[in-house]
């Protein structure tokens, strides 16, 4: 938290270094970001390492039944690129929270970021029990060769597939938090002018090179011709006439990307937007329409300032749409009609999803956030990081109590009948029951029952 609070400033210029970020979004989106992460893992910390006392059946009525929290050991962490900040400081904070030594190892497509990281962090915490590894391809194939006892990493499907098969070779559990083409349903009833802000603003953030971002839109032709209408005079209020110019839109992290994402510009019909500057690394903000679904933008995630509309005719047609498809990481509904919203969340599946809003999810620590199937393995946010980097140690603890060893003792040979269906009806599971206070009862009752037998005694002796 030290380190954060007093390197606001260096981390927000080697945000803008390496993405040209204007400093709201660099404070918001991840220097404020990892500090409030933080603040809630130093609220909640004690309380989280505390071992749970799940319920127990009553053949365990008389015994402790325990989960304890232990660290994995030595993991490896694996940032990306795109919020080189966030996506390597967060989960590195919530592993030391949860008592695992680290091998951090920052992006290399984003430098300055990950040359402040080695800079500063061995700075503010024990430099042996974490360390950071610079470098790319070569670094970070020679570490997956290793180890280790937990891989957490955040990046694209295809490298997460190969950390996934490095981590095979020793059975080491992972937790890939991947990307996709996450889709954006918009119906007639919502309200087109929030909406498109709202739309645009998660398309455009980071200049598009965000894992949720809104990837393609999925409505009618009467709702595409109100939002291209909308998008312009938003967009023109927001960036200006050459947005170019403005100092609130990132740039490409680099040619490579810069050069996929205008391949795809050949996708469907320009209607807003469309420029490209390789020296500047800047694609103006561009809305494609006429798209096919076999068309290249469709066949990949975008992560990039291009929002490609598919014309469907209802609800129905985007679910089969949208379930012909890898599953996404996000899956983004802007409509006021709860029927089709319920639609969505139970003909659908997404990592998460969200309604009449783009990214704020996110930002919600009490939710869960990662992916299924293509899109992802494993959670993490708020308590769920510190549960992803922590093995639940389960415990039973049994005493010698005499009254316990006599309900048990019919697991003992010899066997007989009898003893069979005792054994059945303590084992049997029942309803509507919680045995968690029941023990506390049974020697309350034990106790009553010897005073009560205690004093009535003592009153025949004296009588």
């Amino acid at each position: 938290m030290r380190m954060y609070e007093e390197n606001t400033t260096e981390m927000c210029e080697a945000l803008a270094s390496d993405l040209r970020k204007h400093k709201q979004e660099a404070i918001i989106m991840e220097v404020e970001f990892l500090k409030n992460d933080l603040r809630h893992t130093l609220m909640c910390l004690r309380e989280w390492c505390k071992p749970d006392e799940p319920e127990k059946s009553l053949v365990n009525i008389m015994d402790k039944v325990r989960i304890y929290k232990d660290p994995y050991g030595v993991v490896l962490v694996m940032g990306a690129w795109n919020y080189p900040m966030q996506l390597t400081l967060l989960p590195l904070a919530a592993a030391i929270a949860a008592g695992n030594c680290v091998i951090l190892k920052p992006s290399e497509i984003s430098p300055a970021t990950a040359k402040f990281i080695a800079d500063t962090l061995p700075k503010y915490i024990d430099n042996d029990c974490y360390q950071t590894v610079l470098g790319g391809i070569p670094e970070t194939t020679e570490l997956l060769k290793h180890r280790f006892d937990y891989i957490f990493y955040t990046g694209s499907t295809r490298v997460g597939q190969i950390v996934h098969q490095a981590a095979n070779k020793y059975l080491t559990p992972v937790t890939l938090e991947l990307g996709g083409k996450s889709p954006c349903y918009i119906d007639n009833t919502a309200d087109i002018s929030i909406t498109t802000k709202r739309v645009l603003w998660g398309k455009l953030v980071n200049s598009g090179q965000t894992c949720i971002a809104p990837d393609y839109i999925l409505c009618t032709k009467e709702v595409q011709t109100k939002f291209v209408e909308e998008a312009r005079k938003i967009l023109d209020e927001w960036y200006g006439k050459n947005p170019q110019e403005s100092p609130d839109l990132c740039r490409i992290v680099n040619q490579t990307n810069f050069h996929r994402l205008t391949t795809l510009l050949k996708s469907g019909n320009v209607a807003i937007g469309g420029k490209s500057d390789v020296q500047d690394l800047y694609i103006e903000p561009t809305i494609l329409i006429d798209v096919k679904p076999s068309d290249p933008v469709m066949q990949e995630e975008i992560f990039g300032p291009i929002l490609p509309v598919v014309n469907i005719e209802n609800a129905y047609d985007a679910i089969n749409f949208i379930n012909s498809r890898d599953t996404a990481l996000v899956m983004y509904i802007f409509t006021l009609d709860t029927q089709v919203q319920d639609l969505f969340v139970n003909g659908t599946q997404a990592g998460s999803m969200c309604m009449n809003d783009t990214i704020m999810q996110y930002a919600v620590d009490s939710l869960p956030f990662g992916g299924v199937g293509n899109s992802g393995i494993g959670a993490y946010h708020g308590k769920y990081s510190f549960d992803s980097f922590t093995h639940k140690k389960s415990c039973l603890i049994k005493s010698f109590n005499l009254l316990g060893e006599n309900l048990g003792s019919s697991r003992y040979p010899p066997y007989s009948e009898k003893k069979t269906n005792f054994c059945t009806l303590l084992l049997k599971k029942r309803g509507g029951l919680s045995t968690k206070y029941l023990s506390y009862m049974l020697f309350f009752g034990l106790g009553v029952a010897t005073t009560f037998l205690i004093n009535n005694l003592s009153k025949k002796k004296l009588f």
